[in-house]
């Protein structure tokens, strides 16, 4: 079993930034991928990044390119999703996720590959 909280969440306004970060306990992560989804007001789940935790290889949405950074910090167990030049259209939960995988898996992004998932936080970005 792995455990997952996610934090960092807030209200912040159009081209801000926050750090949300995804504390991780009960296994050791080094086969494990993370990802970060994220789900708006009435819509799906959708991915926005993932991580392969020993490789440290990342994927990034297309949405989110160039905006957001995924990483993690081996001796905290924490994955962080840093969001910088934030715009309205990112208002939603955001939900850490985690998988077994093989050493360099990438490719999760559909919600039904994971097998953990945290309780989520809530990113509101104002106009």
């Amino acid at each position: 079993q792995v455990q997952l909280v996610e934090s960092g969440g807030g209200l912040v306004q159009a081209g801000g930034s926050l750090r949300l970060s995804c504390a991780a306990s009960g296994r050791t992560l080094s086969r494990y991928a993370m990802g970060w989804f994220r789900q708006g007001p009435g819509k799906e789940r959708e991915f926005v990044a993932v991580i392969n935790w020993s490789a440290g290889t990342t994927l990034d949405a297309d949405s989110v390119k160039g905006r957001f950074t995924i990483s993690r910090d081996n001796a905290k167990n924490t994955v962080y999703l840093q969001m910088n030049s934030l715009k309205p259209e990112d208002t939603a939960v955001y939900y850490c996720a985690a998988r077994p995988t093989m050493p360099y898996g990438l490719g999760y992004t559909q919600p039904r590959e994971y097998d953990y998932w945290g309780q989520g936080t809530q990113v509101t970005v104002s106009s």
